[in-house]
């Protein structure tokens, strides 16, 4: 609609910039550039933005885990729901949840929250560290 518009005001002679056709050769190699540099910029940023992770996470991620301590853990806090095999019960099945989350994705599902009807657990960085190891070896 605004090409055809743009076309009527160049014909009657009163928008007389050329540049601002679609039809020209410097708009249809400006306007792939541009969408470049905007996809750059985004990447950028959320690249950024996922590097600079909370204390707490970063913390998680440098301990080392124990698997049994972690299955303990699990055992006392979260089989409830999601089942003493952490096969799903109110909660959904855990078994390979580390193929369907990131670590840190993993880290912020437990302590956050947000995923209704799971309540907020904030376990030590040590527990968390354990209790990550436990659900990646499921």
């Amino acid at each position: 609609m605004s090409e055809i518009f743009i076309r009527i005001l160049l014909k009657q002679g009163t928008l007389d910039n050329p540049i601002v056709t679609p039809d020209t050769p410097a708009q249809k190699t400006i306007w792939p550039i541009l969408a470049m540099i905007v996809v750059l910029l985004l990447v950028a940023i959320l690249v950024f933005a996922f590097r600079r992770t909370d204390p707490y996470v970063q913390n998680v991620l440098a301990l080392q885990g124990d698997s049994l301590q972690g299955q303990v853990i699990f055992q006392l806090n979260c089989a409830g729901c999601h089942g003493i095999d952490a096969d799903g019960r109110v909660g959904p099945s855990l078994h390979h949840v580390a193929s369907r989350k990131s670590r840190v994705g993993l880290i912020h599902q437990v302590t956050s929250g947000k995923t209704p009807p799971m309540p907020q657990f904030q376990p030590t960085s040590q527990e968390m560290a354990d209790l990550l190891k436990y659900l990646e070896s499921l």
